[in-house]
């Protein structure tokens, strides 16, 4: 048996095998990788900016296609409502609470619009809380640009178990801001500023980004690579099991027997 298996003819077949087996593999993961890459989210069309009015409103959600979208705010800072978000990177999908903690603030300041309402701005990012930049608020009637975000829900940070210190809070919450900015009109989510405001550091924020489409057919063009070497491995298996065969057959062969 050995002899048959280490035979020319026979290597031939485990070296092709082989061969076979690593290309089809590779297209396999190729056609996964594909696919996998597929439902991935990818950027979208960028469009100018336009009145933050006219995207964040009083009361609804933000729709998930001015997300990240370029806007601009025009109105006055009112910095005695100003807040410091804690336990925040400068980069707003870095995660929050506990999990960044001390890790610094982001500068969280009301914009008062033409109508009244209030826009809450992220005007920058400090790793201090007693950073000087943070009281450095513009004074009189400023245009702000930056990119919107949606509100994020009360719960979606590990929260300090001891609580924070008066003026801090762990997200931006719409409804958390209309309870500590009472008697005031909030719009819904925020804007992250661009620039940030004096010397304050920017808050990476991506452009609006869509979800990606799973392409299904890479999927199955995977799985049709695999199951061509299983097939592949199948066929060794018997083409090298009848070599077997047909070199012991002969070997037992009256004419073989009489040769020897």
């Amino acid at each position: 048996m050995l002899r048959t298996l280490l035979s020319p003819r026979v290597m031939a077949l485990h070296l092709l095998t082989a061969v076979v087996l690593v290309a089809f593999i590779l297209l396999g993961r190729w056609q996964l990788g594909v696919f996998q890459d597929s439902g991935k989210p990818e950027a979208s069309t960028d469009p100018g900016p336009v009145a933050v009015g006219t995207l964040a409103q009083v009361g609804p959600q933000l729709s998930g296609e001015v997300v990240g979208r370029r806007v601009t705010a025009e109105g006055v800072y009112e910095p005695d409502r100003q807040l410091l978000v804690a336990d925040r990177r400068a980069d707003v999908d870095a995660p929050g609470g506990n999990v960044s903690r001390d890790r610094g603030y982001w500068v969280l300041t009301p914009l008062r619009l033409d109508d009244g309402t209030l826009m809450p701005v992220v005007r920058g990012w400090t790793a201090k809380a007693d950073n000087p930049a943070i009281a450095a608020v513009p004074q009189g009637r400023v245009t702000v640009p930056g990119r919107l975000r949606p509100q994020q829900g009360t719960d979606s940070v590990q929260r300090r178990a001891e609580g924070l210190p008066a003026g801090q809070v762990q997200t931006v919450s719409t409804g958390e801001l209309v309870n500590l900015w009472r008697g005031q009109k909030v719009r819904t989510g925020y804007v992250v500023a661009q620039p940030p405001s004096g010397s304050l550091t920017q808050v990476k924020v991506q452009p609006p980004v869509v979800g990606g489409t799973l392409t299904w057919r890479n999927l199955a063009y995977a799985a049709n690579w695999w199951i061509f070497a299983g097939f592949a491995v199948f066929m060794w298996f018997h083409f090298v099991r009848d070599a077997v065969r047909t070199d012991r057959d002969r070997a037992k062969s009256p004419e073989m027997a009489l040769e020897g």
